[in-house]
């Protein structure tokens, strides 16, 4: 798996270098800023691209910035944004219209390393990854919000939220304690409160995402 980092703080670049060469992964480049992050993603047409979201040359949102411009020129790279605080807006302009292939961790996740490596390996796979600290504060805006997110179930939320981490229905029902085949039937209660088409259930799993999302920015 070939992977570009962008990171400009040199000591935190260099150990995500070490934690994802020894997991495995093939980092390509490793750069400071926005604009060496396009370069090196145009060079190297990478399967992910890992990227902090304040960077030089703006110390704003350059990061975030470049990450979507990538997630338009080069849609078949996953993209995992990091960042040191949880910021809602960031987290909705990333998923916006499409929930997969990306993720958005806060920076202490990396310390759990296999969780870490797992969520990687999740994105690039097609699915998403967000930290359940983000998830926490999204869940948090859409239940005070209007709208179809607020009228589901304590249970169906809560469902909503792992679903929104990227949780697979085995892993959400071992953590609450359901059978898979009862974590089956509240995603499919989800889909349809939230007025979702009989589709391909990964494709419906995004945009279920993507509604709860749109909640929580209301």
């Amino acid at each position: 798996m070939r992977v570009v980092i962008a990171e400009d703080e040199v000591l935190l670049r260099q150990g995500l270098r070490l934690l994802l060469e020894e997991g495995g992964f093939d980092v390509v480049a490793a750069v400071g800023d926005g604009n060496e992050l396009m370069t090196a993603v145009g060079m190297h047409n990478p399967d992910l691209v890992i990227t902090d979201i304040r960077m030089p040359p703006s110390n704003n949102d350059e990061g975030l910035r470049a990450a979507l411009r990538i997630r338009e020129q080069h849609p078949d790279t996953a993209i995992v944004v990091l960042s040191q605080y949880v910021q809602r807006r960031y987290a909705i302009e990333l998923l916006d219209g499409r929930a997969a292939r990306v993720g958005y961790l806060l920076k202490q996740r990396i310390a759990d390393i296999r969780a870490f490596r797992d969520d990687l390996h999740r994105v690039v796979d097609g699915g998403t990854a967000l930290d359940p600290e983000i998830v926490a504060v999204l869940m948090s805006r859409a239940g005070r919000s209007a709208g179809v997110v607020r009228e589901l179930t304590p249970r169906q939320r809560e469902v909503l939220a792992f679903m929104a981490e990227g949780r697979s229905n085995a892993w959400i029902g071992q953590r609450l304690v359901l059978t898979e085949k009862a974590i089956v039937q509240h995603t499919s209660n989800i889909y349809d409160a939230l007025g979702l088409p009989v589709a391909a259930d990964d494709h419906r799993r995004v945009l279920a995402v993507i509604r709860y999302l749109d909640g929580a920015a209301g």
